[in-house]
């Protein structure tokens, strides 16, 4: 009988089935799951007030009503995942491990490509500024600039332009002098500990560094003093590296609005940065330090060094420890640089990567920089589909259009300069079989879980934004998310990865535009590096656009090895933003 009702609720759930049975592939599953959502909502304000018992919370009618739209999406994501037919061997994408991680081994050392040679001083404080960390790593190792001058170089840079990028939360000027001190006194002993020796950079205002607050970006934990040292301070500060700012980030890792504002972008002060790496995006852009670190679950790296005209590496999943990070979604999250070059991403990378027996999903792998090999040897292809899709089709407004037209424009500029280095990209197509979109509540459940005590407590009214797409109505939303449709688009998210591998089986590398399909979410499901850097500006306000290259698993030397041959053919990283470009 209960079949029989949703049958007579939903007819075209069976006709789904069919065509799904017939291999119709992904598409219709994005059909589906608009389809049902834009359905006369099926979950009430009332219906969400007497099943609060069963989570044990007690919202009030307005949390109610701001939760009813993202419930009855919730609600269509389970319909269309149900569509898919999974065999009962079919494990969810979640692994339980019951021995003590592999011991940790050193990842394989990485070295500029410019190592050897002796760069001049440049000419200007600026220009010193935006050097590449190829080239402070040069200046640092011959002493022809100390660590000490160019941490008071930063921390001048950071405290001028700050009250208008907004990019800080914490300045570390005591521990920052006192490491840069430290560097230059073994780089005169001989003691010289590699590229990151005695460079300044900046910690996303997630990673643990005791003393200092750890705010999370969020009002609730702006205080908040963590014992824990975080993985990737320890080896940045194994690598010599100096500390010289905690920088913002959206608040919990969401967007560019944090307690103290919104971080902006240095291309455009009317702007934010996008996020939720903002700040760390807007610092490297703006020449403020040498490098970042930033993290991403669903874009928080791709999207703000887009904004900002950055270029970022997320590394694959588990390639760098997450402890003393806040945890966001324990199957998601990932560790990664943002710097001015894709050279600089490939240092910083080999400092931080590898198991540390802290965190169970961090393993070793293989990585080798310079890649030391014919780059024609490295099997590239492109998403033909999100390449030739008629972007400005997508978009409202003539200036909306225009600009989707201009994006999309540069982006095939990308393929023809990767053809002028001698590389052939072959089309290549995504996953389509499954259901990709109706799958991100996976990150919706675990943030729920990782932040329950924030929602019970009722303290997550003190976070900032408090709008429907903003993460005090998305974990109250999580709350309400069961187990078994949990676990069922972890199944499909299996089937999604086998499927990812079999698509990649002829890459090593694929090109993608940044925002194009549901490649950026699929990517973060399944794992896989990405970096992304600026392919060109925007004729009307003179902003970045940016262009992805894909890795395979593990795959960061041949990844980071094509993305540095096309950044190494073009000059758009190395432009300066007006504002930041000042004396």
């Amino acid at each position: 009988m209960e079949a029989m009702d949703v049958e007579a609720r939903w007819p075209r759930r069976r006709i789904l089935q069919l065509l799904t049975a017939a291999g119709v592939g992904n598409a219709v599953f994005a059909r589906a799951f608009a389809a049902l959502a834009e359905e006369a909502p099926r979950v009430t304000a009332a219906m969400i007030e007497r099943a609060e018992w069963i989570a044990g919370v007690e919202l009030t009618p307005e949390e109610r009503e701001l939760m009813l739209e993202g419930v009855n999406e919730l609600v269509a994501a389970y319909e269309t995942n149900r569509l898919v037919e999974i065999d009962n061997g079919v494990a969810p994408a979640l692994v339980f491990q019951p021995v003590t991680p592999r011991p940790h081994v050193e990842p394989v050392e990485a070295v500029p490509t410019t190592a050897g040679t002796e760069p001049g001083r440049p000419e200007s404080d600026v220009d010193l500024a935006f050097a590449p960390v190829s080239q402070l790593a040069a200046l640092l190792r011959t002493r022809q600039v100390s660590a000490v001058e160019l941490t008071r170089l930063y921390l001048e840079r950071l405290e001028r332009l700050d009250p208008r990028l907004r990019c800080v939360i914490t300045l570390t000027p005591e521990l920052a002098l006192e490491q840069a001190e430290r560097a230059d006194r073994e780089i005169a002993h001989g003691h010289y500990r590699g590229p990151l020796h005695g460079v300044p950079w900046g910690a996303k205002d997630l990673l643990a560094v005791p003393g200092y607050p750890t705010t999370w970006g969020a009002m609730p934990y702006k205080d908040q003093m963590r014992p824990d040292k975080a993985t990737v301070v320890s080896r940045l500060e194994d690598a010599g590296a100096v500390l010289a700012a905690k920088l913002t980030l959206g608040a919990l890792a969401w967007g560019d609005v944090w307690f103290g504002g919104t971080t902006k972008s240095p291309w455009n002060l009317e702007q934010g940065s996008s996020g939720s790496s903002a700040g760390s995006a807007s610092a490297v852009a703006a020449g403020l330090v040498g490098f970042a670190i930033g993290t991403e679950t669903w874009g928080s790296i791709v999207s703000p060094a887009t904004r900002c005209g950055a270029t970022g590496l997320r590394p694959t999943f588990g390639r760098v420890s997450r402890h003393g990070a806040m945890a966001l979604s324990w199957s998601m999250d990932k560790i990664g640089p943002l710097a001015r070059s894709v050279e600089d991403c490939a240092l910083v990378f080999a400092a931080v990567a590898g198991a540390d027996g802290l965190d169970d999903a961090a393993v070793d792998g293989p990585f080798r920089w310079p890649w030391g090999r014919d780059l024609r040897t490295i099997r590239v292809g492109y998403a033909a589909a999100l390449f030739e899709e008629d972007r400005a089709a997508a978009v409202e407004g003539e200036e909306e259009k225009a600009l989707a037209r201009e994006w999309q424009e540069l982006d095939l500029r990308t393929l023809e300069v990767l053809r002028s280095l001698g590389i052939e990209p072959v089309p290549i197509s995504l996953p389509e079989r499954y259901p990709v979109e109706s799958l991100s509540f996976i990150l919706t459940a675990e943030a729920a879980c990782a932040f329950d005590e924030l929602t019970r407590s009722g303290r997550d009214d003190l976070l900032v934004r408090q709008v429907a797409r903003a993460w005090p109505n998305e974990l109250r939303q999580g709350q309400t998310i069961p187990a078994v449709e949990y676990l069922r688009a972890n199944r499909i998210r299996s089937l999604l990865m086998r499927e990812m591998e079999e698509r990649l089986a002829g890459v090593d590398v694929y090109v993608a535009p940044s925002y194009g399909g549901d490649n950026l979410l699929l990517t973060n499901l399944t794992g896989h590096p990405a970096v992304v850097l600026p392919n060109g500006f925007r004729a009307g306000d003179g902003t970045p656009t940016s262009i992805t290259f894909m890795g395979r698993l593990h795959g960061e030397s041949a990844l980071l090895a094509v993305a540095h041959a096309y950044q190494q053919a073009t000059d758009f990283h190395l432009r300066r933003p007006p504002m930041a470009a000042e004396g």
